[in-house]
């Protein structure tokens, strides 16, 4: 296994597909509608924008994943599901963690910091999120709901990137990122339901029932749905709006019907498979119905 892989795999860089679909979602509304006060001489101006905008995604869920990674090493080598993971396993040493993080996280700054004052500002709030979930397992069962906040920040950092300030637009996409992340991060911590009331640490898995944490999910969805609408009414009304909302709906509705109380074989499916197919399949639907408007 090479060094990339290594650390493509402590971060699992896969899952980069969550939030990534959104922040372009973001990025594209900000310039299609909301960039008419923008000077800019080069029509391209955007494309430079947008990696940077990528590189900011890039790092920061390094960051992320890498520190949570080094801060839960010690949980991870206990638990059974998570002992092989790069760090207890030995793979990556928790100093080489600690630095990959420290690099990404300044690599971070650098890049917010040439998009405008704004993001530069935000940069290390940005950071302290997304750092500060790695340890609240220890001590609220709300660290879904800190999760899908980590993940709520790409679509209003893109917007911002774009327009120096904040809005309401992105902000409702936020709230659909929060409570869709924290609702599937509740049902991925149905696998640790057990280990985590051996151990003292806090989930809604471990604080309740399988049954209310599901309907917990459920209530965290129906949020999520409601939000998605209202996203979508600011969007070109036409049928490719509406059916990226749908086909987003009927697959977190399938989650639920894939993972209940009494069959949770299908967790990996869910978490994995479905939500990247959510996000992905609602940002090609949603920047399509925008670009061809």
């Amino acid at each position: 296994m090479n060094l990339i892989t290594k650390y493509a795999n402590l971060v699992k860089f896969s899952h980069t597909i969550f939030a990534m679909p959104f922040a372009l979602i973001s990025f594209v509304y900000a310039v299609k509608y909301n960039s008419e006060n923008i000077s800019q001489s080069n029509p391209y101006w955007w494309a430079t924008l947008l990696v940077q905008v990528i590189l900011c995604m890039v790092f920061a869920r390094n960051v992320a994943m890498g520190f949570n990674r080094w801060a839960d090493r010690k949980i991870d080598a206990q638990n059974p599901r998570t002992a092989t993971r790069e760090i207890p396993a030995g793979k990556i040493s928790p100093r080489a963690a600690l630095w990959f993080v420290a690099i990404n996280a300044i690599l971070f700054i650098i890049t917010a910091s040439t998009i405008n004052w704004l993001t530069a500002a935000l940069s290390p709030v940005a950071l302290g999120v997304i750092m500060a979930y790695s340890y609240c397992k220890r001590f609220t069962s709300m660290a879904h709901i800190v999760l899908g906040l980590s993940l709520s920040i790409a679509p209003v950092g893109a917007y911002i990137a774009v327009c120096g300030e904040f809005a309401l637009e992105p902000c409702i996409l936020a709230l659909l990122v929060l409570t869709w992340c924290g609702s599937f991060d509740i049902i991925y911590a149905l696998q640790d339901q057990e280990f985590d009331r051996q151990n003292g640490l806090h989930s809604i898995p471990a604080k309740f029932s399988t049954r209310t944490a599901l309907n917990i999910s459920i209530v965290l969805h129906v949020v999520s749905v409601a939000a998605l609408v209202w996203y979508a009414s600011y969007l070109p009304q036409n049928w490719l709006t509406w059916t990226g909302a749908a086909l987003f709906a009927a697959i977190i509705i399938t989650e639920h019907i894939l993972v209940t109380p009494t069959r949770q074989r299908n967790i990996g499916i869910a978490f994995g498979t479905l939500n990247g197919l959510a996000s992905t399949t609602l940002a090609i639907f949603f920047i399509t119905s925008m670009l061809s408007a």
